[in-house]
């Protein structure tokens, strides 16, 4: 069997393409803690019209608190806007069960209640446990549930991808 390679760089020039497409002017782009943020940086940087992104972890609605922990911290948080009415482009990496973006809309509404989401992903793995779609993925794969893809940032800004298990 051979080993999934991924090229992070090549997706991230397709995220970045459509990102650009479903983009409005008046939509807030908010990344998700750790990979998320960097990607909605990045884009950011790339595309000016964006604007600087807003952070948000889902540390603390997660269902699986009780076995992670405080893994992200609860300060990652950073929403420079009012969310109340705010059009967001929500900005994750990967995709999977769709719990993190669950726990990321329970920390959201904590601030307010947007007038819509919309999400991109770099990849989604489905696996679905919850009725959670991107408007836009990538790359879209098939991994063993045991599996984990994880992107990673070298000190230049480029992205990598690692699997684990």
């Amino acid at each position: 069997m051979s080993a999934l390679t991924l090229d992070a760089e090549a997706l991230y020039t397709e995220l970045r393409a459509g990102v650009q497409a479903i983009w409005r002017p008046g939509m807030a782009v908010m990344g998700i803690w750790s990979g998320g943020a960097w990607l909605a940086e990045r884009l950011a940087a790339d595309l000016p019209p964006l604007g600087k992104p807003a952070v948000i972890s889902s540390t603390l609605h997660r269902d699986d608190f009780s076995a992670r922990g405080m893994a992200g911290g609860t300060d990652a948080t950073k929403i420079p806007f009012s969310v109340a009415g705010a059009h967001i482009l929500l900005i994750d990496d990967v995709l999977f069960t769709g719990r993190t973006i669950r726990a990321v809309l329970n920390e959201l509404f904590d601030f307010g209640r947007p007038a819509s989401v919309t999400l991109a992903v770099l990849v989604d793995r489905g696996g679905r446990e919850l009725p959670i779609q991107p408007a836009f993925a990538a790359a879209k794969i098939m991994l063993p549930a045991a599996q984990k893809l994880a992107l990673d940032r070298a000190e230049d800004g480029r992205f990598t991808f690692t699997v684990e298990g």
